[in-house]
């Protein structure tokens, strides 16, 4: 049993891409499911819902739409599919790199996965200034990836955090670079001016290590990332 997740909303085109992604390269004789946010939570990192019920509101065949956060996706489908094989995330409309992963849903939903010892993969997609996804191209990219990491072993504590890049449609198919996260902060420029904290500095700009994820994904790769949560 394979489910699906993410944090931009149960009918975000990523995750239907990824669907598309999984069912190509599974075959007909995996069950795939979905359990997602009943909406957008993008950057809502790990939390979770402590208080009240959580709605589960079942759409067609195995898919199921929650009214929490990604991390509590990941808790809903494992109460669900008690022998859950993977939980796979994404593909999220914007890179997952570096310092982002802290502040990601879709990366706490892999994150929470791994707590509960299911191996999980967190798929996104950086976008460049300008240019827009084509999510046919995405469901591709991520199929391949999904192909080489599926058949991994992951030690308990331990997910990968994926990321495509922004490229033309015309350009080579790009390499699959397995690489560390980066160290570097997101961008901290800043300004304030009558009382207005904001935010200046640009996504794309951001200071990169050499040969990490960020720097791999700008240059036009495919960047993996083995996260180990301890150990």
């Amino acid at each position: 049993m394979i489910v699906l997740t993410n944090d931009d909303g149960i009918d975000a085109p990523g995750i239907q891409a990824l669907y598309q992604a999984i069912t190509r390269m599974a075959g007909g004789g995996t069950t795939i499911g979905i359990v997602a946010p009943d909406q957008h939570l993008s950057g809502c990192s790990h939390q979770i819902n402590r208080g009240g019920a959580i709605s589960v509101a079942q759409r067609v065949g195995q898919r199921y739409a929650i009214s929490g956060t990604p991390a509590d996706c990941t808790r809903v489908a494992h109460h669900l599919y008690p022998k859950l094989g993977w939980l796979l995330a994404g593909i999220n409309d914007g890179g997952n790199l570096g310092a982002d992963t802290y502040v990601s849903g879709t990366v706490a939903a892999v994150r929470e996965a791994t707590l509960l010892r299911v191996p999980a993969i967190a798929i996104s997609h950086y976008k460049s200034r300008g240019m827009s996804i084509d999510w046919e191209v995405a469901a591709h990219r991520a199929a391949r990836v999904l192909k080489v990491l599926m058949n991994k072993s992951l030690e308990p504590g331990q997910f990968w955090n994926v990321n495509l890049p922004a490229l033309a449609t015309t350009a080579p198919e790009p390499e699959i670079v397995f690489c560390g996260l980066c160290t570097q902060p997101l961008p901290i420029q800043s300004s304030l001016e009558a009382g207005q904290f904001r935010y200046t500095g640009a996504y794309q700009d951001r200071q990169r290590d050499p040969g990490a994820d960020v720097d791999v994904c700008f240059a036009g790769n495919i960047s993996v990332s083995k996260v180990s949560l301890w150990g």
